[in-house]
């Protein structure tokens, strides 16, 4: 199985199994046209926190074109191999963008700013546009570009991924029409790489070989803490203080020092690592609600503090200043992949056997993608 195609997968198990959360009923909800069913995918993919993760562009690939090549290649009667070479050309150009601008320090969530452009150039490939109107409908999708990390642990955050894939589909739509828009809007004095704050050139590295595939449905960057809370968990049930080192990134991805409901659970390394202790690694149950247990084991024993001499994505636990254990690269790192196997445990959890060979046959119709989500 390729990458990209593991990753797809990966996609639709998480999409599977968040189409009941709240977030996605409501999106669903709101129409059923080919933006707003978009729109329900990029939600439902997104809800759970446990798709797969880009590090050097802090972003979710696969939130956004996924459900833009689904939708649109089912809409347009192109098959399951179509869906995925436009899903993968699509994860590889938002790779790029995210990793290209400075979007976290400034309170944006990549993610979603990243969105539009990258569901625009796969909606762009499947509808077989020029180069023109290609690139004029990956800039009119600049101009949806949005999405902060304030949203983070409310429904705001997955809705603002599903509502930018529905944007970079409508761009691509508009510009095969015919519309112009100016190549300032991308490198201008006004454009979007001097709003959002561009990086150095970049290298050309593929995305796909620096993704993550979670093991866990919360935020990347406590999957170190959490590996780490389990290697020393039998330590860490001992009386004592429980401290949290981490890098500045994680600190301000997962920044819930409480949580209050299940959502901000996810975004707390705190909680996170206190669940670890009381009950084993999180699932997807695990934050259908607060557990009252870990939340007071977490405000009573574990205190977090950052250190920017570790990796983005490394933790450091100690008792009472003891280390305990620590992780730099948590399983379904790059550095750690998920195996064969786990993945389709993975998937077999959350669509139970559903997805088995879904994406075996490139010549079925794309539709079979969209009618295993329903």
């Amino acid at each position: 199985m390729t990458a990209h195609r593991a990753a797809l997968l990966d996609w639709l198990a998480c999409a599977y199994g968040g189409r009941e959360q709240r977030a996605a009923i409501a999106a669903r909800v709101a129409g059923d046209g080919l933006l707003e069913r978009v729109a329900w995918l990029g939600t439902a993919g997104h809800v759970l926190d446990f798709d797969d993760t880009y590090l050097p562009g802090i972003a979710h690939l696969s939130a956004p074109t996924a459900p833009a090549a689904i939708a649109v290649a089912a809409a347009l009667d192109r098959t399951v191999g179509d869906a995925l070479a436009a899903y993968a050309a699509g994860f590889e150009a938002m790779g790029r963008l995210s990793r290209a601008h400075r979007l976290y320090d400034g309170g944006w969530h990549p993610t979603a700013v990243c969105g539009a452009a990258a569901a625009a150039h796969v909606a762009a490939r499947l509808l077989e546009l020029d180069d023109e109107r290609a690139g004029a409908a990956q800039r009119l999708a600049l101009l949806q570009a949005g999405g902060l990390r304030a949203a983070f642990g409310s429904d705001g955050k997955s809705l603002q991924v599903g509502m930018a894939a529905a944007a970079g589909v409508q761009a691509a739509r508009i510009a095969a029409g015919g519309a112009s828009i100016t190549a300032d809007v991308i490198g201008g004095d006004s454009g979007f790489a001097a709003a959002f704050g561009a990086r150095s050139d970049d290298d050309g590295r593929a995305a796909i070989d620096e993704n993550w595939i979670k093991p866990w449905p919360c935020c990347l960057m406590s999957h170190s803490a959490i590996e780490a809370a389990s290697i020393g968990r039998e330590v860490l049930e001992r009386p004592g203080r429980i401290e949290v080192t981490v890098h500045p990134v994680a600190r301000r991805a997962a920044a819930y020092d409480d949580a209050a409901d299940g959502l901000q659970a996810k975004f707390s390394i705190p909680y996170l690592v206190a669940h670890v202790v009381r009950h084993g690694e999180p699932q997807p149950a695990s934050f259908e609600q607060v557990d009252p247990e870990v939340r007071s084991l977490a405000r009573e024993r574990v205190r977090l503090t950052t250190d920017d001499a570790l990796r983005e994505a490394e933790a450091v636990l100690a008792l009472d200043g003891e280390v305990v254990a620590r992780v730099e690269a948590a399983r379904g790192s790059p550095e750690r992949p998920m195996t064969a196997d786990e993945l389709r445990a993975k998937c077999r959890m959350l669509a139970g056997e559903r997805l088995d060979g879904l994406l075996d046959d490139a010549g079925a119709p794309a539709q079979v993608l969209l009618d295993a989500l329903v």
